[in-house]
């Protein structure tokens, strides 16, 4: 196997292990969760410990899948400069497979089964789908709006469905927490591994 691709190769599973680890250590979700308690006095939601549990979990996920959005597109979408080199995007054909590596790393890491994997990268698929809708009609949003992201609408559903805008204000809040560590973590493995992001 040519370096370049191996290198590649090695800088997919590196992503895979680097941000759900970031996600974790960042304790973004938890934050979110217990900001908005406190915020709009919703202290029913923490009453239960098994439910909070499982509501903490439900948000994980979702969050790992708009940093795993947000990371690919960095990494596959934008245009990366490899020395005096004139800034490239990612040829398609490496985008797919860095994208097929990232996401089976990312499969044995979290121990997901077949049926995990599937469901996660149907979802992965449904937010690039609708991220991709909501660019063609993308207009400045007024710092008093909620984000047009499905981030935002799936986690403000699963938090609090009947204050649905002020849990979407604070999803909004949480994705753009959640996008910058996607660009720390992206720029900290682009700057560790120059050769892997050559187009």
């Amino acid at each position: 196997m040519p370096r370049e691709k191996q290198n590649a190769i090695d800088a997919a599973s590196e992503l895979a292990q680097r941000l759900p680890e970031a996600l974790l250590r960042e304790r973004i979700v938890p934050r979110f969760v217990d900001s908005y308690v406190v915020e709009n006095g919703r202290h029913a939601l923490q009453v239960h410990a098994s439910l909070y549990r499982d509501l903490l979990t439900l948000l994980q996920r979702e969050a790992l899948l708009a940093l795993t959005v947000r990371a690919l597109a960095i990494i596959c979408d934008e245009p990366h400069a490899v020395g005096k080199a004139k800034p490239r995007i990612m040829p398609r054909r490496d985008a797919t497979a860095f994208r097929r590596k990232f996401l089976s790393s990312l499969t044995r890491q979290k121990g997901w089964t077949a049926g995990d994997a599937l469901d996660f990268q149907r979802d992965l698929q449904l937010y690039e789908e609708l991220l991709g809708r909501a660019a063609l009609k993308r207009r400045m949003r007024k710092s008093f709006e909620a984000a047009d992201h499905p981030f935002v609408d799936r986690c403000a559903f699963l938090l609090d469905s009947s204050f649905m805008e002020k849990a979407r204000l604070a999803a909004s809040r949480a994705l753009t927490e959640l996008e910058g560590l996607a660009a720390q973590v992206c720029e900290a493995e682009k700057s560790e591994s120059k050769p892997a992001w050559k187009n």
